[in-house]
């Protein structure tokens, strides 16, 4: 089975969740509101492409809090990419300035070009 990884950009009242492959290619792509129900639909969805999932995502206090929670709930592997990282990185990514959308393409394809990948059992890394 291969492996997925699934970016998550935080927002104040919005997410943007991008999934990509062991090629970087996107899967998934989604805004998503920040309330419990709304999150669960992404998870839901990105485990049923494939349960070998890696969550990275760009903030890891406040905004992030609900979606961190579901997470470890839901026994689900995360790490935590810079802010700084992903402004950096975005910079060698095509496409037109800032958007959710990109930044969370960023935060996915950075946790895979890392190497990040899941070990055995759930855990914030």
């Amino acid at each position: 089975m291969s492996q997925i990884w699934a970016g998550v950009d935080i927002g104040k009242e919005h997410h943007h969740c991008v999934v990509v492959d062991e090629r970087g290619e996107r899967l998934l792509s989604r805004r998503v509101f920040s309330d419990e129900p709304a999150l669960l639909e992404p998870i839901k969805d990105v485990l049923a492409l494939c349960e070998d999932t890696l969550w990275a995502v760009d903030i890891n206090h406040s905004g992030a809090a609900l979606l961190i929670g579901l997470l470890l709930s839901s026994e689900q592997p995360m790490v935590y990419i810079t802010g700084l990282a992903v402004h950096q990185a975005s910079a060698a990514y095509r496409g037109q300035g800032k958007t959710d959308g990109k930044d969370a393409f960023v935060v996915a394809d950075e946790a895979r070009m890392r190497k990040a990948s899941v070990s055995c059992g759930p855990a914030m890394r």
